[in-house]
């Protein structure tokens, strides 16, 4: 509960926005079960670990931005309830087109914030401490020099045979 409470901290207001809507949307399943309602909460589990791995610091890059895709988490949510529309009683599709709408809310709220490759910042590195006497960080990563290239002279009264040949045996008497 308390890795819960602190990665709740962690989150914007858009994004906790679209927290509470993902969980709202996954409520708004209990009943009839179908297809519908399992795409449904697939949704919200998508834009929930979306949000962890985002309150946790991990980085990775969504190509639209994380506000475009729980925009669009939304979006197909709602298409998933009208789909559903006439299966489900009145008051149950319109608390799932809330939390439909509450996840496009929030999409657009946080791609308005962030740009779409907007990467948490890198969490400083600690400094390598190396014992005294040891070669320093530069000297370590310097590139090498290219080798030196020397044509191949060939030297008087040599032959030069080509990869791949083997010397033939000279006839007995031929010198």
């Amino acid at each position: 509960m308390a890795e819960l409470v602190r990665t709740w901290r962690l989150l914007g207001f858009e994004q906790r926005v679209a927290a509470v809507g993902a969980v709202l949307l996954a409520v708004s399943t209990f009943g009839p079960f179908s297809f519908v309602e399992v795409a449904e909460i697939a949704v919200a589990l998508g834009v929930l670990a979306l949000l962890r791995a985002r309150a946790l610091g991990k980085r990775f890059h969504l190509p639209f931005g994380d506000g475009t895709v729980i925009a669009a988490a939304g979006a197909w949510a709602a298409l998933l309830i009208a789909v559903r529309l006439f299966d489900r009683p009145l008051g149950q599709n319109l608390l799932a087109l809330v939390c439909a709408s509450l996840l496009v809310l929030a999409g657009v709220l946080e791609r308005a914030k962030r740009p779409p490759d907007d990467l948490p910042p890198e969490p400083p590195q600690p400094p390598v401490r190396r014992p005294p006497g040891t070669a320093s960080d530069t000297a370590a990563t310097k590139p090498l020099a290219p080798p030196e290239f020397k044509p191949y002279k060939a030297q008087e009264g040599e032959q030069l045979r080509l990869g791949g040949e083997e010397s033939k045996p000279q006839p007995p008497g031929d010198a």
